[in-house]
């Protein structure tokens, strides 16, 4: 592509994202002019409007910001792993995972950020390992049988989520099921979450070239100098670590990392270098977008940022999933 191009698509990605945070900060029941948003972020405006800002909206949009991010670079990760355009983390059943593990935590009174963030990761972790090792089969891997498989675990980790649910004590069992269907309002500093985005994008973009070799298939990528295995499992690891730390923060939000980096792999090609950057971005500025929405469209009631980003997923899943045998054959 047209590095010129390329340059304007990121920069207008992040004029996007820019937007998209000033719209979660002045949209909701109490509506703000971009002027009054400015003043309250300088600490100049109203007292009320501060509270607003800065005390409610400017964390939520942030969290909701770096949760997006996370998942859809979690999600172009899995796609230059797997080659394929269906895979993403909620697809594979690494989100379900990270729910059984955050949800697990959460029965047993873990209150702490690290905490649930540890226990998230271990059952992302743990879910990716077991699709992989199921998917083996003889040694090789096929896209069927890795799609299956995610099925598969996706669902007995939905039945282990169900269970956790039926025994949950009264007290926890709304929040818990809030943090479920993906819920920013109870996200809490968004530091811990950035910083995730910020480290992991980071470290993506040191492999750029190996991954961009890796496109193309690990034999190839072996022949030109890429350590394959220590690749893959960097892969495994980054990806985990990026849903677990999404999931923890805004509870299991699902198609983002589906949607996000196959639409930005249309318009900018299948250059690790541009893809990457461009996703975070990308998938940052859709879920805050659709958290505002949940809070706006009948508000002051909200609905679950999760149900959104289905609604929108699910079609657009249907669609690449009718198109995979075409794109086989091509």
């Amino acid at each position: 592509m047209n590095r010129s191009r390329a340059l304007l698509i990121l920069g207008l990605l992040a004029v996007a994202a820019a937007l998209s945070l000033l719209l979660a900060l002045a949209a909701g029941s109490v509506a703000l002019r971009p002027g009054e948003v400015w003043l309250a972020l300088t600490g100049r405006g109203e007292g009320m409007a501060i509270e607003v800002v800065r005390g409610l909206r400017l964390p939520r949009a942030l969290a909701a910001f770096a949760c997006g991010g996370l998942l859809a670079l979690a999600g172009a990760l899995m796609q230059v792993l797997l080659r394929n355009p269906l895979a993403d983390p909620y697809v594979l059943g690494i989100s379900g995972g990270a729910a059984v593990g955050a949800l697990a935590a959460m029965m047993l009174g873990v209150s702490a950020n690290f905490g649930l963030e540890a226990a998230a990761f271990t059952g992302a972790l743990a879910a990716m390992w077991l699709v992989f090792g199921l998917a083996r089969g003889d040694g090789s891997w096929t896209q069927t049988r890795l799609l299956l498989t995610g099925v598969i675990v996706a669902a007995g980790c939905g039945a282990a989520v169900a269970l956790m649910l039926s025994l949950a004590p009264e007290d926890r069992l709304r929040g818990m099921l809030f943090w479920l269907m993906g819920d920013a309002a109870q996200a809490g500093d968004p530091l811990p979450a950035l910083l995730t985005l910020a480290a992991g994008l980071a470290a993506a973009l040191y492999f750029a070239r190996e991954l961009n070799l890796l496109a193309r298939g690990p034999l190839l990528a072996a022949t030109l100098g890429a350590n394959v295995a220590r690749l893959r499992l960097l892969l495994y690891f980054l990806a985990s670590l990026l849903t677990a730390a999404a999931v923890t923060t805004v509870g299991s939000v699902g198609f983002i990392g589906l949607v996000v980096p196959h639409l930005v792999r249309l318009a900018l090609g299948n250059d690790q270098r541009l893809l990457l950057p461009a996703a975070a971005l990308a998938g940052g500025a859709l879920l805050t977008l659709a958290d505002t929405l949940a809070r706006s469209v009948i508000a002051p009631q909200q609905l679950p940022v999760g149900v959104l980003t289905a609604l929108i997923g699910v079609p657009v899943f249907l669609f690449l999933l009718a198109r995979a045998p075409r794109m086989d054959q091509a």
